[in-house]
Formats: C-alpha cells, structure tokens, sequence
C-alpha cells in the first residue's frame, strides 16, 4: 500500500506540525503539478476507502489511528491546493459508515471466518438521524489545540467563553432516544445521517436505562455517547477466544464495534459493554450550556462522565491533557485521547457546522505508547484445530505498565509485510491495545546479523508437511488425528465444563497421552482404575472421582457432545441450535448443504466445515465409538419441555439456590423458559436465590421487574402458581427479611 507514493513523516521538515498544514506546506515545497496532485488524490481516496471499510464495517483496521489520519491530513492538503480537485463524494467531505449492507469481503481470513453470530451478514433496519451525526476534527499537536482557541475567540468576538473537556473513550458510537422517559430507538453513527438500529442489542448494555428517573426530562430527545468494551470484559472475551481459536480482538474499540451488532442480543449482554452518554442534540435545549445538560442528564439515570472539566483558557486545557495523558493508564477502560467543547450552547450554534465536523469542538489525540525492544527467537505453535501461529520472543520491556516478552505476528502474511528478522529491533505498542503488536521495525539499527525467519514447511509438532488453503492467511497441519499438539488440544477441548464436563486438566491429559492410555476421546470410555494408578500422583480416591465424571459425562445432552467433538467454527450455541434443529447425530450427518442453510445463524462457513468434518471417515469412527460408549447423540426425552408454563419468558437467576444454578437453568429451560445474565425490558422477572446480587435487585425493582423466590418458582413450575391476577411477587419488605435473614 505505502509504497505507491511514499509521505513524508511527521517532522521531516522543521517547523512543520503533524496536521493538515504540514502537508499544505510540503506540497508547494514541491511545487506538485495538478495532474500529479489528481494521481495522488484518487490514489488517497481509495487508500482511505478501504481502511474505512475496514475501521468501521469489519472492524478490522490494517493501520494504525496515526496512519489513517495521516492518510486524511494528506488528502486535505491536497484538496485546499488544488480545490478543483475536491469532489463530492471525497472522504474529507463525509464521514466513515458502519451501516451493515450484507457481507463485506475483502477476501483473507477474515472473509473465511466462521458465519455465525459474530460475523454473519445482518441486515439492520436503518432510520435517519434527527441531527446529522459528525465526526470530530482531530490532532496530535497541542499547537492545533491552541489554534482552535483562538479561532472560537475569534469567532465569538468580546463574547466570554467556556470549554469542556472530556475523555475522548475509544469504542464505537451510539445515538439513544428516549420518549417518555423510556428508551425509544438505539442508532448507530452509521453515514451520519442513516444509522443501524441496534435498540434490542443496547437494551443489554447494563448501563443503559429502560427508563429514565428523576423528573424533567423532555418528552423526547436524544442523547449521543460511546459504547466500549472495559479492559476486564475485553480480556474476558480474547481468553474465550484464544481458548476456541478464533482470532483474538486487537483492541477493545473492534471488541465493542464488533459485540454491538452481534445477531444475539443476549450474547450482547455477556460481553460486558458499558455506555458512557457526552451530548444532547437540539436547537431549543431547555440549557444554557453543555456541562448544564450532562448534569441534567445525570439526574435522570444517564451514564455520564464524571471526569470531565471546564476550563477557561488554554493552560486549563493543557493541564487537563497532562494529566490524563499519565492517568489514563490506570483507567478500567480505553481512551484515546481528550474532546474540548465549547461550552455555551448558544455559542456552538453560533459556530455551526462543517459538512463532516462541529467547528465548537476539537479532539486531542494521545500516541500510543511504544517501546523499542529486540527479537530473540521466533516460535511456531499448533493449535487445536492445527493452526500454526508465529510468536516472537522478545527481550523483556516495560510498556503501558506491564513487561512485555511475547508478541504474536499472526501469520506468514504478517511477517512478510513487517519484514521481520530474527535480531531485529522492533516497535512494540499497546497503547489502546492491550495485546502487545510489533507495529514496525527499526531498520537502520541492522548491522547484517540478523537471520531472516523461515515459516515451517511442516508441523513443528509432528513433522507433517503443512497447508494454506486459497484465501487462507493461516497455515495448518492437516494431520489432526496424529499431531500430539492436536490431539492433546482435541481432548482438553472434550472434557471441558462446557462441553462433557469430565474433572481433569492438562496435567491429566499429558499423562494420559504420554502413557497412551487415551489418544481420542473415545479411549476415556475404556479407561480402567488400574490405567490411572499408573499415572503419578494418582491414588484410588483421584482415580475413583475421575471414572465418575466420565460415567455422569453419558448423560451429557445431544448439544453438548455435538459441541465437544470438536467440529471447526462450531461453538457452544451453534451446537445447541445444531441439536434442537436435527435432534439426532444421523440426521445432522445426511444433511445437505441447503438443508443446513436453512437452520438459524448458519452459513456458508460452518456448512462447509460442517460436510468436510462428517465426509472423514476417521471422524465417522469416533462417533461410532462415543454412541457405543452411551454418549447422548439425540435428543432424550429429558430434554423436551416438561411444561409450556415459562414459555416465552426470559428469566434472570442470582444467589444461592437448594440446588446448583446450572440445575435451576435446567429447570427454566425444562418449562419453556430462556435464562439470561442480565435484566433488561424483556426479562419476565428475577428468579433470586439467597444473597442475590444487589446490582440486579436494584434493577429490576428500577424496571419494574416481578421478584421470585425459589418457593415461588416451585410453585410456578409445578402448576400450583397464584391465580390469574395474584402477583407472584415477593412483597419487598418479606423479601428483604428472607432474602438477608
């Protein structure tokens, strides 16, 4: 991409700054001719088209913030040059669009990942913006801060003036309605003027209200804010990830863009999103300023900053930004930078608009944090499902408040891109990112040691010769049934709590392996107390308890053991939704590839994963063998619905129950019911057990939501419910009592 025409780097040229009017300046320092202005201009727009679609759509950026800014300062350099060459639908004129429009392919991997909920193509229902949602001008230069000052001064003339300044949060943005006090429409930016509903998706954001509190607010309004992905969620989400290897989110930002438009708003509600609200749009707001209008919209049960400052002059503004350029790293969250606003809302209206930014408000933006540091060596490691990835040894260095050893170059592409050597000096950031990314090297610092890396040609693990399918950025070891590495990951995969749920670990499987005791999963069944007294450390108690787990693991349902075999891109719901639609192993295996497009969330990918698993016959084998051993390959009569009583309801359990949370899910989903973790409008009440979370009592009493003991539920479930016009709720005060003794 960069080297169609090379840009000069910031500070190349003394006295110039990072924005736009560096590149003003270099370019009549070159005396650029027209046509050669027009080359470079179409060649900007395409560049800038592709990250945008890449940025805001796949959620996948190749380059950093500083880069793609770069890229824009450049093309409006350009354009104020040579303002014959401005067209309409330039990428200075308009923001960037996350409006879903059917799948987006640029081809590679992330085209060839799996169709399910968190990349299927979705078509949004989309609705215009009351006020067209903008973009901010943005700089890296406190100088352009300074300017900015001026100009509003300028601008407002002997009129006295405020600023706000805020954290600038790094996640995707959100334009909430409310009417009546309760939330209406949940907009994305989308082009800034059409934006993607994602109501019921934002209904399961855990900040957001369903109704609003206090008094007031107007009958309708809107309120524009961020919606981000906490460092603890993010981290959360990426372990999961890894664990199913699947590529990991880069940053929080694609983790919280990517979560929003999930097909699954009850997957949106695990991933731990938080919204923070920063602007009220209107041309008659009943406030004289903007800080007056958070304040209200605080006292209403709205997510707002507590962090912002109001400042009257420029030393104010840098103070801020000095402190939180330190601060911010102890945040629970990821910003990017400070937003300063004016103030005084008659004063924004006098300012107005650009057609892409609000001239009363200007972003500052932090670079990331770097460090410089060298490769050691290069590891090659397989996976469960084959892949081999490349991981860099590097020597440990201090960045973004941890030591940072180890870094992941993704792939063969990657490494070829960097032009990575063993020996090698290279950039390290975090910054935003919370996975470590080598993001350049320091070429010039090469003295001819360096040792240029080869990608194996075979397994590191079993010697087999390795593969890359076309459109693939990943390489594989196709030997699944022979590569330890696989095998012992296929068995970890099989055992696990969400799959057949057998107590034992990576310890137990090492040994398991090591001894050729076990080599499938199938071999658990066979296994003796005798064969694991030869293990170490194992006695007749560890022995016992392990065959008990194996034993109980035969009464696993159909969609747990169909996510437990093991078939690519088929995660836990999948699986479910899999069983629930074929209920029995053998009509999944006849299906056609039409029959498994019609099932819900399933695609191209998975359907083709899914022929591919069924047409080996070493597969075919196992499945023999599991279904000889007992294991449940239909649906058992145990998990049709006893009864039709919760049907339609979503119920949230809390606390501590007679029996395990897992059984009282058991129980919803035996009577028709659907359990999720989070309350929202649709939740048909709280089931709460002993010591319930506060956070979902508070809740639930704020939506209005019924609260049910256990007894009440019992009774509920067991046909022996209250009347029609009972209220199966607990009345708060017997509640308390009971619930906190």
């Amino acid at each position: 991409m960069w080297d169609i025409c090379p840009m000069p780097a910031a500070g190349c040229f003394p006295g110039l700054s990072g924005g736009g009017d560096m590149w003003h300046d270099y370019y009549q320092m070159l005396e650029m001719t027209e046509e050669q202005a027009r080359i470079r201009a179409e060649e900007l727009r395409s560049m800038i088209a592709e990250n945008n679609r890449l940025y805001y759509v796949d959620n996948a950026p190749k380059i950093s913030d500083y880069d793609f800014d770069m890229l824009m300062n450049e093309l409006i350099a350009i354009e104020k040059q040579f303002p014959r060459l401005v067209t309409p639908d330039s990428p200075t004129m308009k923001v960037g669009s996350d409006l879903s429009g059917g799948p987006v392919s640029g081809g590679g991997a992330s085209s060839r990942r799996r169709n399910s909920a968190e990349t299927a193509p979705r078509e949004f229902v989309q609705y215009p913006h009351r006020y067209p949602m903008l973009s901010l001008g943005n700089t890296y230069d406190i100088s352009e801060v300074e300017d900015f000052v001026q100009r509003t001064s300028k601008s407002v003339g002997n009129t006295g003036f405020t600023l706000s300044c805020e954290l600038k949060f790094d996640g995707t943005a959100i334009c909430l309605t409310y009417r009546k006090g309760r939330l209406f429409r949940a907009l994305t930016r989308g082009d800034g003027v059409m934006g993607d509903d994602v109501t019921e998706n934002a209904r399961h954001i855990r900040n957001i209200p369903q109704h609003l509190c206090g008094s007031g607010y107007p009958d309708e309004f809107e309120i524009r804010g961020e919606i981000y992905m906490p460092y603890a969620a993010f981290d959360r989400l990426n372990a999961e990830r890894e664990r199913d290897e699947e590529a990991p989110f880069a940053n929080p930002r694609n983790a919280a863009s990517g979560s929003l438009k999930l097909l699954d708003p009850e997957e949106v509600g695990h991933r731990g999103l938080e919204c923070t609200l920063y602007h009220i749009p209107g041309d008659s707001l009943p406030f004289s300023s903007h800080d007056e209008a958070l304040k209200a919209a605080s006292s209403w049960g709205l997510p707002v900053s507590d962090k912002r400052r109001i400042c009257t002059d420029i030393h104010g503004i840098e103070d801020y930004i000095a402190y939180w350029d330190t601060e911010r790293k102890y945040l629970p969250f990821a910003t990017d930078g400070i937003v300063i606003k004016v103030n005084e809302l008659a004063l924004q209206k006098t300012l107005g608009y650009t057609s892409k930014f609000p001239r009363w408000a200007v972003a500052y933006k932090f670079k990331a944090e770097q460090a410089l540091t060298r490769i050691v060596s290069i590891d090659y490691q397989v996976g469960r499902t084959g892949a081999v990835t490349p991981v860099a040894n590097l020597e440990p260095v201090q960045l973004a408040g941890t030591v940072v050893k180890r870094a992941t170059l993704h792939n063969p592409d990657q490494m070829q891109m960097l032009d990575i050597r063993i020996g090698d000096h290279v950039y390290v950031e975090k910054g935003g990112e919370i996975i470590p990314k080598i993001t350049g090297v320091d070429t010039a610092s090469r003295d001819g040691s360096e040792a240029v890396p080869v990608f194996p040609d075979t397994c590191p693990d079993c010697g087999t010769p390795l593969v890359r399918d076309e459109g693939e950025a990943r390489v594989f070891c196709p030997n699944a049934s022979g590569c330890p590495t696989q095998i012992k990951g296929k068995m970890l995969h099989f055992i696990s709590r969400k799959a057949m749920n057998i107590t034992a670990g990576d310890a137990t499987v090492d040994q398991l392996y090591t001894l050729g005791l076990a080599r499938f999963p199938a071999d658990l069944y066979s296994l003796t107390k005798e064969d694991l007294l030869r293990m170490d450390g194992w006695k007749d108690r560890s022995a016992g308890r392990f065959l008990e787990s194996i034993a109980a693991s035969r009464k696993v349902p159909f969609g747990h053991v169909l996510f437990a075999i093991g078939i690519r891109y088929v995660g836990e719901s999948t699986a479910k939704t899999l069983a629930a639609h074929f209920r029995d192993i053998h009509a999944l295996m006849s299906a056609t590839k039409e029959e498994l497009l019609k099932v819900e969330d399933i695609g191209e990918v998975i359907a083709d994963s899914i022929l591919s698993y069924f047409a080996d016959s070493r597969n075919m084998e196992q499945i023999e063998r599991l279904e000889k051993a007992g294991l449940q390959f239909s649906v058992q009569e145990d998990d049709k619905p006893v009864s039709d009583s919760l049907k339609g309801m979503t119920i949230v359990i809390s606390g501590v129950f007679s029996v395990s949370r897992d059984e009282m899910k058991r129980l919803i989903s035996a009577h028709g019911g659907k359990s999720s973790s989070s309350i929202s409008g649709k939740t048909a009440f709280l089931l709460a057990g002993e010591k319930p979370g506060p956070e979902k009592l508070q809740k639930a009493e704020a939506l209005g939501i019924k609260i049910l003991d256990e007894a009440g539920f019992m009774e509920m479930i067991s046909g022996n419910a209250p009347e029609k016009g009972d209220s199966p709720e607990v009345e708060t005060e017997n509640r308390q009592l009971t619930l906190f003794g």
